[in-house]
């Protein structure tokens, strides 16, 4: 079936054919939403200027109306405008319409979202989180209905989604037909941008926009405010300033440098993310979500060292892996935070060894003793945490394909000085699926439930994401669940 057939049988974006009107054709997002503001996102498939309109939903109000940019080539078209002004606790619809900037200036058909604002009092929240999304040559299949786990997260009616990396997989291509081990064949949608590890700018947006070909997706992205981090496959896998490339027959492009300066430039231009005030590639930074919650989200990816042996004795040069300015960043923020709940958001486990040959790509290095190499900035990280008195702390994590609950146990860990803690991971959402993988003793990890298997595709249902319920009275309690929606496990923490 020709690529164009299969798009509009799917109801994917339909840019293909020409039309006078500009068009939102990759849909909308609200991203990073806090009490009082929102990052709305779009794109348009020419150079047109950007317009939001919101107002509080089903209050008959009239429309609040806010300017934005020119989206032009240079962020492939794609614009974000911040809005505020809203009553507390309000639910916001909005919608955003682009002007032609050509003869004419006609005017989009309007995108249309919504979301809920986070809560200035105490009222439960619900939010969701998983990574991985079209990996492993795992595209969308519209045979199945296209990447239903987006969908089954939305029905969940979450507050928010945090998305824990691997937005894309750059290197990964997508190509028509991948055979199932019945025999039977796995159909994906293809682009041209898809069909090749991605090296140019373009084709690292190619790749942003293919996920957004995906009816589920774009609905969702309509409906759930997100929070987006990132980690390596927004690149290329495992990588770091020191990969070579020089005999990956993938790249003609050789230089990782290059290559991560335009996958973490399209990626900037595609996620909903509010542009930091001096430092416009960071990542790393706070979320707060009512009294309940503060969600920080880390960067293991942007600071690190070269991957190594991972066996140093002191922290910093090749050791390092969140950077000194980030890691005092995070531990001043726990530290002043005054919500109830303190989510960190990492891009990667901590004591699941993740190699990259015979290197390390995490923090464990499955030596099980005293902290060596990147695990010392997490042992400073944990230590001036409990001598804080940071209390309530729970991390969530994805990277790994597979799903996950690990309590750190200093009783049970080379490392003691530090306070218990609980590590959940999930996903993937759209890939293949890994067995769980080893845990490495420094820190204790204990597993308390694990799902997984290697080399299996979506087809076969295991995909993953988790759900995260705070109650106003106090506890939080987090579930992991499957690509139906079913709990596969389930543990309520108290609040200390």
């Amino acid at each position: 079936m020709p690529i164009w057939t299969r798009r509009a049988l799917f109801q994917a974006a339909p840019g293909f054919i020409a039309r006078r009107r500009p068009l939102a054709a990759q849909g909308v997002m609200a991203g990073d939403v806090t009490g009082d503001r929102a990052l709305i996102w779009s794109r348009a498939d020419r150079p047109a200027s950007m317009t939001v309109r919101w107002r509080e939903a089903r209050s008959g109000a009239s429309w609040t109306e806010v300017p934005g940019p020119h989206c032009l080539e240079t962020t492939d078209f794609t614009g974000r405008i911040d809005i505020t002004g809203w009553a507390p606790n309000a639910e916001i619809e909005y919608e955003v319409i682009f002007k032609d900037l050509g003869l004419g200036g006609a005017e989009s058909e309007p995108a249309r979202g919504r979301f809920r604002a986070a809560p200035s009092s105490r009222r439960p929240v619900r939010f969701c989180w998983s990574g991985d999304t079209c990996g492993q040559g795992w595209g969308i299949n519209p045979e199945i209905g296209g990447m239903r786990i987006y969908d089954e997260i939305r029905r969940r009616e979450p507050d928010f989604f945090l998305h824990s990396g691997d937005t894309i997989y750059a290197d990964g291509p997508i190509q028509a037909e991948v055979k199932l081990p019945d025999g039977s064949l796995w159909k994906n949608i293809t682009t041209e941008d898809k069909s090749k590890a991605a090296e140019t700018l373009n084709e690292f947006c190619g790749a942003h926009k293919y996920n957004l070909l995906d009816v589920n997706v774009r609905r969702f992205h309509s409906e759930v405010p997100q929070i987006w981090q990132w980690d390596d496959h927004e690149v290329n896998n495992n990588y770091n300033s020191a990969k070579d490339l020089s005999s990956d027959a993938k790249y003609k492009e050789k230089s990782i440098a290059l290559l991560a300066a335009r996958g973490q430039r399209a990626f900037l231009e595609y996620a909903p993310i509010r542009y930091h005030d001096t430092e416009i590639e960071r990542v790393y930074r706070k979320i707060g979500y009512g009294p309940l919650l503060d969600v920080f989200v880390i960067d293991m990816r942007s600071y690190r060292g070269p991957n190594t042996a991972n066996r140093q004795t002191l922290e910093g040069g090749d050791a390092q892996f969140l950077g000194a300015p980030q890691l005092g960043w995070l531990l001043d923020g726990l530290r002043q935070s005054r919500a109830k709940w303190k989510v960190i958001a990492s891009d990667m486990p901590i004591g699941v060894v993740v190699t990259d040959g015979p290197l390390f790509e995490a923090v464990a290095n499955e030596e099980h003793g005293p902290p060596l190499g990147r695990e010392l900035e997490i042992a400073r990280l944990l230590r001036g945490i409990r001598d804080a008195r940071v209390s309530n702390v729970v991390w969530l994590t994805a990277d790994v394909h597979y799903t996950a609950a690990h309590y750190y146990d200093p009783a049970k860990a080379s490392f003691t000085e530090f306070s218990p803690f609980w590590e959940f991971i999930s996903g993937p959402l759209n890939a293949g699926t890994s067995r769980p993988g080893r845990l490495d003793n420094t820190f204790g990890p204990q597993v308390m439930f694990q799902k997984g298997q290697a080399n299996v595709g979506p087809a076969a249902g295991l995909q993953f994401f988790g759900e995260v319920n705070i109650d106003p009275a106090g506890p939080l309690t987090v579930t992991l669940r499957d690509i139906k929606g079913a709990a596969l496990f389930e543990k309520k923490l108290e609040a200390l």
